[in-house]
């Protein structure tokens, strides 16, 4: 069935065809495709890589260990400064009661993130990452490209050597956090003090030739045009074409409530959907997309599945960077599998390295 016999008609060809997308054909689609068509688009790319009737899912739980950061993005409501009142470093005491408590839950992962705090150095992590192993069968899903940077810096240290000693020491994998939108432009805008999109693009081509997997992320919605959206997708696709490290996309909005840029207009549902389709049409190298129901409500990650979504990620038992002014969610695992049933899949839990586990 086609869905356009107008100008996006060569566009619905290539995808037909499962031919890839070219630049120009993403900028198209955000600007004249409609929901109908991004819907069945972006479902026959989903089907075509996942041929099996589920969505999966998987039981995390983010630790965030310190919140004590120097770089001031505009966009994160989460950091005190270095010395500055509310800073923290979780005590070790404080970091296995929460994991212990996800693995009571049934879970498997721990996504250990925090800030770029000058007083925590490679040794720190390294402690942490080995006593957590010695005491808990648990994948550590740990960092950001960001945070290892500046860990490597200021540990005197190679980007590679700090990956060598951290993946020893326990790491299994890296988020894709930090991404925000790998256009040198975007970033100088909202994170001036942030590593450049190339510095993020070569630290994962070095922590996957390590054999450490990671994801990516976007986060889109804050002051990027709808061509550095696309200049963003092209970098990653172009990158999972050279190491084939990625093994998930997740797309996020800006949440601008309690930031320094509280004046811009939160991205609607709508531009969500049709992001995280595009983004699937796009990225036919990277086999999951993850809605992203922490900063849309279940409900849009519900619908999410029927724009390409195969994986609604993690429970997120706790969370304080993503969602504003430091909100707290946790979506039973009754409600994740009650939304994936009723928009006509079944539920599936997998561990971090999306090997079915149950269902």
């Amino acid at each position: 069935m086609r869905f356009t016999d107008g100008s996006l008609a060569p566009i619905e060809e290539k995808i037909l065809a499962g031919e890839r997308l070219r630049f120009d054909d993403g900028v198209r689609l955000f600007r004249q495709a409609n929901p109908l068509q991004l819907s069945a688009w972006a479902n026959l790319a989903r089907w075509r890589l996942h041929p099996e009737d589920r969505v999966t899912y998987v039981i995390g739980r983010n630790i965030n260990y310190t919140n004590v950061c120097w770089v001031r993005c505009k966009f994160c409501s989460f950091y005190r400064l270095p010395g500055a009142e509310g800073g923290y470093v979780l005590p070790r005491e404080e970091i296995f009661r929460k994991i212990q408590e996800l693995l009571d839950l049934g879970g498997t992962e721990i996504l250990i993130q925090g800030g770029l705090n000058p007083a925590l150095k490679i040794d720190y992590f390294e402690d942490t990452f080995r006593a957590i192993k010695a005491r808990f069968p648990v994948h550590i899903h740990g960092l950001s490209p960001a945070e290892i940077i500046y860990l490597a810096k200021i540990s005197t240290l190679s980007d590679r050597d700090c990956l060598v000693r951290l993946k020893a020491a326990g790491l299994d994998s890296i988020p894709g956090a930090g991404a925000e939108m790998l256009v040198d432009e975007v970033r100088e805008q909202i994170a001036p003090l942030k590593d450049s999109a190339a510095a993020w693009l070569n630290f994962m081509r070095t922590a996957h030739r390590l054999g450490i997997p990671s994801t990516v992320t976007m986060m889109y919605g804050s002051v990027e045009t709808v061509e550095q959206r696309l200049e963003h997708l092209i970098k990653v696709r172009d990158l999972q074409d050279e190491t084939g490290g990625f093994r998930a996309f997740i797309p996020w909005s800006f949440q601008s409530e309690g930031t320094h840029l509280p004046n811009v207009k939160r991205a609607s549902g709508f531009d969500y959907l049709r992001t995280v389709a595009i983004s699937r049409l796009m990225l036919d190298n990277i086999r999951n997309i993850q809605a992203s129901w922490l900063t849309q409500g279940p409900k849009i990650g519900q619908i999410a599945l029927q724009y390409g979504v195969n994986d609604i990620g993690s429970t997120v038992i706790e969370e304080n960077v993503v969602t504003a002014q430091g909100a707290i969610f946790l979506l039973p695992l009754r409600e994740i599998e009650r939304l994936i049933k009723d928009a006509g899949f079944h539920p599936a839990r997998r561990n971090t390295r999306y090997e079915i586990l149950a269902g």
